[in-house]
């Protein structure tokens, strides 16, 4: 017997919905929906253990999972089973985790694990801008402590006009494409990119989301109501001693405060903060320390926190002595590596990044594959965040999530920015060599520089740059902080993150940490951020104002050509013998790309020698090579026949067509030799197919003088015709 279902429908506007269904599959987890727009269908699971786990933060899993069988597919690899999560599937769990995470209680510790599985899959729906939802509705159904219910939705613009929600095609046609996530009352994330749009159009964009969030959140409370709400859990909160933190404070908020002030290096003032922790430890006995220890550095941190944002909102000053718009020392430098096609080196203050670019063909293209989408990157960024950067120690365990959402909100940054005409496949890889604030902003700092000393003819030059804000909801007093610290980032209300030309935006990713920031601040955040971002891609112009006009000598050449689709098995010959014995000979890679619609044969010819590119060349003239009637074309003889020559066309070596004894002159020839010999270079004229013999044919004698005709030779007509067999 099939239980009793709960559903709620959410009415998109445009004829499309979206309905959260639960009370069907997996009632064992503590919460479960099934989301669905069109045939797109979403399972989402939450479970959370009961006991709290040892540790002092929320060891929260997000999992985002993409089930091939959803659109009917086998998963690639000798295995055929879904394994590790791709780039795509990661970007989608970060932006869930990056939402709901904040909304559980500071002092929640317990195992708790979201799982969002795509189940069926629609082409015209992009199942990422409904895991937030899914994920969301699936907590209201639990008895979690959670503050609230949230939703994430896309936003796109066509022609003016916002689109919620919008199809891959559509977002092919949009100048925006952003991911929002929001309560019924704040906007907390936001990352998408834009064709270089104003402030005042992103927060429009962002508030037409938050309307629709609005009723998406109303969707899941109506749906927890008819399900029945469950009682929110007990669970055992940490230790509190308001008069032991009182204590530290009072002992700690002067000193830490002073030391914040004194505009010191990130070493000085981490040392000196520690030596206060210590100084205020040693007030406490052993026998204290080992009862309410992990108390003493809860409330110091506090303390610490309290103090240094005091100071930037009521003397304007940070932890390095900036002033709140001002930005950090820059240096930069191009052509830093000699043996990569480009390289750079962007250094902001204790922040550095060391880009580098390679050039390739579209074989060197990344492949995606996933069950929502298929296709392939002819431009891609990879950032790399070792521990030596932050002067750690620690094992590297493969590409962290967090990396995987770095680069790619560096490479949304840059990619509006590549020409569509680029003949190259385009690979940056940021290494990030020191870090204390924004190594992502650095990155795509340092890979425009290295676009631009690669020879990529970027359209504009893009920079970056990471703000923070500080803010006391009962003074009504904030602080926009222009180029943050990693400090700073941990103790201010929101850290966003903006790139664009000098013309607007080109991509952003915000996390909004405080309940009910204003759009009236939001703007002028973003407008502070707009002058900072100015300022910083003028040092990147001071250094590299343009494009290098050519690749670097060592560098790839590209040069591509269309060849017509019935010389392609030519080209590539019997077993790939003419290409792989071309690459050979020239020292370059050669690329055929068929086009299925023109069935027109795309040839890359990538190489470092101009003259290996134009061996390529006259070789696919050659293959290619058709000669018109009735034109006149040198040749050359390669080959002595009986009843004729073999003769080369010279323009297209390789190309071969018999002359024909009878037409090396006017005069009756009896031995080829007596009219041309091997080597002889002259020119034929082209007649084109012989009726009669169906062959190719050429004539030299057709451009050379026709002889007189002896005295007293009748031209044929005046002769007297031949008996007939027949009347004879």
């Amino acid at each position: 017997m099939i239980p009793k279902v709960y559903k709620e429908v959410i009415d998109l506007g445009d004829g499309r919905e979206i309905s959260i269904e639960t009370g069907k599959l997996a009632k064992q987890a503590h919460g479960s929906v099934v989301v669905q727009s069109g045939k797109c269908m979403l399972l989402c699971t939450v479970v959370s253990n009961y006991k709290q786990s040892d540790v002092d933060f929320l060891p929260l899993t997000v999992d985002y999972r993409e089930k091939f069988a959803a659109s009917g597919r086998y998963p690639g690899g000798f295995f055929k089973r879904e394994a590790r999560p791709s780039d795509g599937e990661v970007l989608t769990m970060r932006l869930v985790d990056r939402v709901l995470r904040p909304l559980f209680p500071k002092d929640y510790h317990a195992e708790t694990q979201v799982m969002i599985q795509l189940m069926s899959h629609d082409d015209d729906v992009m199942p990422d801008a409904m895991a937030g939802l899914a994920a969301s509705a699936a907590i209201q159904l639990s008895d979690f402590p959670f503050e609230c219910a949230i939703s994430e939705a896309r936003v796109g613009r066509i022609n003016g006009e916002f689109i919620i929600n919008p199809t891959r095609a559509q977002l092919e046609e949009s100048d925006i494409d952003m991911m929002i996530g929001a309560s019924a009352d704040s906007v907390m994330m936001v990352e998408g990119e834009m064709k270089e749009i104003s402030e005042e159009e992103m927060v429009e964009a962002i508030k037409f989301a938050h309307d629709h969030i609005k009723i998406q959140c109303a969707a899941q409370i109506k749906l927890a109501e008819a399900f029945g709400k469950k009682e929110t859990r007990e669970y055992d909160p940490e230790r509190e001693d308001e008069n032991l933190a009182k204590k530290i404070h009072d002992l700690a908020y002067d000193k830490v405060y002073n030391v914040a002030k004194a505009g010191s290096s990130k070493k000085e003032r981490g040392l000196a903060f520690s030596e206060i922790k210590e100084e205020i430890k040693a007030t406490f006995s052993e026998e204290e320390l080992e009862d309410f220890g992990d108390l003493v550095s809860k409330y110091y941190s506090k303390a610490e926190k309290a103090a240094i944002r005091d100071l930037t909102l009521n003397e304007g000053l940070r932890l390095d002595g900036r002033k709140t718009d001002e930005i950090r020392p820059i240096w930069c430098e191009v052509d830093y590596l000699p043996s990569t096609h480009g390289s750079s080196i962007f250094t902001r203050g204790e922040t550095q990044a060391l880009a580098t670019v390679t050039l390739g063909t579209s074989r060197e293209a990344n492949q995606i594959d996933m069950p929502s989408y298929e296709g392939e990157e002819t431009f891609y960024l990879h950032y790399n965040f070792p521990p030596f950067c932050t002067g750690e120690a620690r094992p590297i365990r493969g590409t962290s999530r967090r990396e995987v959402g770095h680069g790619n909100l560096a490479q949304r940054a840059l990619k509006g920015m590549i020409p569509a005409d680029c003949p190259y496949t385009v690979r940056i890889v940021s290494e990030v060599l020191e870090s204390n604030g924004s190594s992502s902003m650095a990155t795509v700092c340092s890979g425009t520089m290295a676009l631009m000393d690669a020879g990529v003819q970027m359209i504009k030059p893009v920079s970056g740059i990471a703000m923070g804000l500080i803010s006391d909801s009962e003074t009504g007093k904030y602080a926009v902080l222009s180029d943050i610290l990693g400090d700073e980032d941990h103790l201010g209300d929101m850290d966003f993150k903006v790139t664009g030309t000098a013309d607007g935006i080109t991509a952003c990713q915000m996390d909004i940490k405080v309940k009910g920031l204003s759009y009236e601040i939001l703007v002028n955040a973003l407008k502070q951020a707009a002058e900072g971002r100015i300022h910083i891609l003028g040092k990147l112009i001071e250094t590299i104002a343009t494009p290098n006009t050519d690749v670097k000598a060592h560098a790839p050449k590209m040069v591509t050509k269309t060849i017509p689709g019935e010389y392609i098995g030519a080209l590539i010959g019997p077993g790939g013998k003419v290409i792989q014995e071309l690459q050979k000979t020239t020292g370059t890679t050669i690329v055929i790309n068929e086009d299925p619609i023109t069935e027109e044969g795309l040839v890359e010819i990538l190489g470092t020698s101009q003259e290996g590119i134009d061996t390529v060349l006259a070789k696919i003239d050659s293959i290619t090579f058709k000669p018109v009637v009735n034109s006149v074309y040198e040749v050359k003889v390669i080959k002595m026949l009986d009843f004729g020559a073999v003769v080369e066309y010279m323009e297209a070596p390789g190309n071969e067509v018999l002359l024909h004894v009878s037409e090396l002159a006017w005069e009756r020839t009896e031995n080829v030799s007596d009219v041309v010999n091997m080597g002889d270079i002259f020119d034929v004229k082209y007649f084109g197919i012989d009726s009669r013999t169906r062959k190719e044919k050429v004539s030299r004698k057709a451009l050379l003088p026709r002889p007189p005709r002896p005295e007293g030779d009748k031209p044929r007509d005046d002769r007297k015709p031949r008996p007939n067999k027949r009347e004879e």
